[in-house]
Parts: structure tokens; C-alpha cells; sequence
């Protein structure tokens, strides 16, 4: 699996139909596209109308490998093909709908955890008719050693266990036909508690586990996601072994027949989900096609890490916008080749490359898989460029559902968006 970008895009206008639409409910866009005034109900509220992926492309066929990646996406991207524009914006319908299902509300008493049952999740956040049923919830929990004083914090801010996301299996026999196999979601939400955040700043890397890279390759990660990924209470079992668990029953159930599985996320809930593939491709000798699309997600770990994916044979597919500053962090990217170079040289340069080396261990990262580069300055509909517009899910759904290619990105779309003040009110970071 070779890694491969998708160039920077500019903005030009092309009416196309869109199969994947967002409610609106009042839209006035000037012909010069320089002011643009939308109006849309809250893409989180769990009552926001019929299912989007209701609205299905034809049968997928054999196709279904490639949009999972097994060609590693080559000649989909740029232009973007219609049917793979549909299977990323379905998988990030998932991820949304994890968010919809998680409890921000600090002063509930259910705060943390998901405000619905598994048989009505999907259906309460608008995706009732994907042919998808929720199987596990999954929660996360914090490896942080939290000091004395914590106790002095209100309950939420100490909370280290959280709902992060669930496991849908597609059990309608017409979508199945469709998809060309039985397809199993994994979808991760991103930060949204006090010592998620934690997580997220501990960004040394550090060793994988002996029984996630057994080969003693020098695999290394970031090391607030692997901690969130195995760490376990007494009342909470890991991540790790809760994915572990039910993948183990679905193979033992559909192993016999066609099956895929897509792990989906965004921020942190993409770099879980990077971990989440890597651990089922490395644990299962007979694990089936293993896909990450991820949305929005910061780098999780090193060179080493990066070929035991490959060899491992998981696809990636990075969406990522280049104004997002999640993508690029944490630590520094290291290049194999011009370290190779400069391990050759003497002198001043030599030195300097060997100071760089040793920090490297701790925070050289490697970008992973196939990344689709996107940008907010390519639609004529987002007037905002703040921290918060760039790193949205929903902003990341608009530009792939308007990309077109690099040389003519942006279509005419109905997947629009405004702020989110309320939001950004109940939500830290995603």
C-alpha cells in the first residue's frame, strides 16, 4: 500500500446533481458566489428526518473492492468517481451518527455515555433505512494518572471511561446484494471529555504491545491513542478487547461469505480507527478486508508502524483538508530518503542529522495509506476559515460531496452548512 496525495484545488463552477443531501431549509447564494447565507437545522439532531443513505447508488458489483481500496483507490480520486464520493459520504453518516448518539451534556446525569439503545440508535439519528444494525457499543477509556486534586474537580472533568462509538452489521438482504458483500461498520466519534483531551496531548510515541507487533519491529504510536485504546477499568473492559471480542463473533458467524469490514472516524476517532484496523489485520489470520476512512485525523505513528500496516494489508483513505491543523500534528514527518542521504554525510550536517534522528524515535512521525486533500478556500459556500469550521465533520462532508478533481473541484451541492454556535457550545473538540 503506497501512500499518495491528491493535489491542492481552486474553486470553479460545475452544476452536477449530488445524491447526498443535508435538510435545508432556507439557502440565498449571490451569483458571484462572494456572499453566500445559509440556513440548516443541526446535522446532530437526533430527530432531523429520513435517513440521508436512503438515497442509494446503483449496485456496486464487483466494484466494492476497488471502493474498498484493494487497488488502492488508483484512478478513483482525481477525478473523484461518483460511487466512491457515495461510499465515503455513507461511511461519514456513521461517524455523525456517533455523534448524535453520544451524551455531551456535563450535568446529566448520563453524561458520557449513549443516549440510545442499539435496535433505535441508527433509526434516531436519521439512518434508519441504511440496512445497518448496531451489534456492540464501544466505549474508551483514559490510561492518564489523574493527581489528588482532581477530586476537587466536578465528576465530569474526572470522567476516564466513554460511549466512543458502536459496530453496525448490515443485515438487509437488499443492501447486501447491492454492496456486494456483507459490510461490517466500526465508527468512532472524536474528543469530547476532559482527559480525551489529555490523551491527545501525550504525543511521544511509544511501543506497541508484544501482542499487537509480536515481530518486535520497533512499531511505534502516539502515545495518548494507544492508551486510550487499551486501557481498562474494573468495570470497563479495553477497546481493544471489546473490537476484539465481536469481530471474533462476526467471523465465526458471516466468515463463510463475503464480508468486509470499515473502521470510520473522526479526529481521535480516526486515529482510533487506524488502530482498530492495524489490530484486527495483525490478530485475526483469516480477518477479512479491513478499510479505514477516516476524516480529519492527526498522524498516529512512526516509519515502522506505517510498513506493518502495509504488510499487513490494510487500506487507508485519508480525508483530509488542508487548512485543518489536526492533520498535521502531532510530532514532525521523518522521510526515509533524505535521512538515508544525510546518514551519509559528515560534518555539521551529518551531526545535525543525528540530533534530528534521536528525536525522532520519540516524535518522527509517518504519514499512513492514500490521503484525498480537500480545502475549505475551494467552496464558494464556506465564508468561514476558524479552527473549529475547518475541522468539522460536517465541513469535511461538503467538500467531498462539492470536490469534482484537481483541475475542476467544486460542484454545485445541496450538502451545505453554516456555523454552529450551539454546537461548538457542547462539544470540545472533534
Amino acid at each position: 500500500m503506497k501512500g499518495g496525495v491528491i493535489g491542492m484545488v481552486k474553486p470553479c463552477n460545475v452544476a452536477r446533481p449530488t445524491t447526498h443531501l443535508a435538510e435545508i431549509s432556507h439557502c440565498t447564494t449571490y451569483t458571484n458566489h462572494r456572499t453566500t447565507q445559509l440556513s440548516v437545522k443541526s446535522s446532530w439532531s437526533s430527530d432531523s428526518g429520513p435517513a440521508r443513505v436512503a438515497h442509494r447508488v446503483a449496485s456496486l458489483d464487483q466494484k466494492w473492492r476497488e471502493y474498498q481500496g484493494i487497488k488502492n483507490w488508483e484512478g478513483l480520486l482525481d477525478p473523484l468517481d461518483d460511487g466512491l464520493r457515495h461510499e465515503i459520504l455513507r461511511y461519514g453518516d456513521f461517524v455523525e451518527a456517533a455523534y448524535r448518539c453520544f451524551e455531551f451534556d456535563t450535568s446529566s446525569p448520563n453524561y458520557a455515555t449513549c443516549k440510545f439503545s442499539k435496535k433505535t440508535m441508527l433509526d434516531r439519528c436519521g439512518l434508519g433505512g441504511s440496512g445497518y444494525k448496531v451489534t456492540k457499543n464501544l466505549h474508551a477509556t483514559c490510561g492518564v494518572q489523574l493527581p489528588g486534586w482532581i477530586d476537587r474537580m466536578p465528576s465530569w472533568a474526572s470522567t476516564n471511561s466513554s460511549w466512543i462509538g458502536y459496530v453496525a452489521v448490515c443485515d438487509d438482504d437488499k443492501e447486501i446484494a447491492r454492496l456486494g458483500r456483507r459490510d461490517v461498520v466500526i465508527a468512532y466519534r472524536g474528543t469530547a471529555t476532559c482527559l480525551e483531551w489529555v490523551e491527545n496531548l501525550r504525543a511521544m510515541l511509544t511501543s506497541l504491545p508484544d501482542d499487537m507487533a509480536p515481530e518486535k519491529k520497533k512499531a511505534m504510536v502516539q502515545q495518548g491513542f494507544l492508551s486510550m485504546y487499551t486501557s481498562a477499568t474494573d468495570m470497563c473492559p479495553s477497546l481493544r478487547d471489546m473490537v476484539r471480542e465481536e469481530i471474533s463473533r462476526i467471523i465465526e458467524t458471516y466468515g463463510n461469505e463475503p464480508l468486509s469490514v470499515t473502521v470510520t472516524g473522526h479526529s481521535l476517532g480516526a486515529a482510533l480507527a487506524t488502530l482498530t484496523a492495524y489490530d484486527i489485520t495483525s490478530t485475526f489470520k483469516h480477518s477479512p478486508m479491513v478499510t479505514v476512512v477516516s476524516f480529519g485525523g492527526p498522524r498516529v505513528g512512526n516509519q515502522n508502524f506505517r510498513s506493518q500496516l502495509e504488510s499487513s494489508g490494510t487500506q487507508i483513505l485519508r480525508i483530509v483538508n488542508s487548512t485543518d491543523v489536526i492533520t498535521k500534528v502531532p510530532g514532525f514527518l521523518v522521510d526515509i530518503g533524505s535521512n538515508d542521504v544525510a546518514k551519509r554525510s559528515v560534518g555539521l550536517q551529518g551531526w545535525l542529522q543525528k540530533q534530528v534522528d534521536e528525536v525522532g524515535d520519540w516524535f518522527g512521525y509517518a504519514e499512513v495509506g492514500k490521503e484525498l486533500r480537500l480545502t475549505s478556500e475551494a467552496s464558494p459556500y464556506l465564508t468561514k476559515s476558524d479552527f473549529a469550521t475547518c475541522h468539522d465533520l460536517k465541513t469535511y462532508l461538503h467538500l467531498v460531496d462539492g470536490f469534482v478533481s484537481s483541475s475542476c473541484p467544486f460542484r454545485t451541492t445541496k450538502r451545505l452548512l453554516t456555523g454552529v454556535k450551539q454546537e461548538k457550545q457542547n462539544i470540545l473538540v472533534r
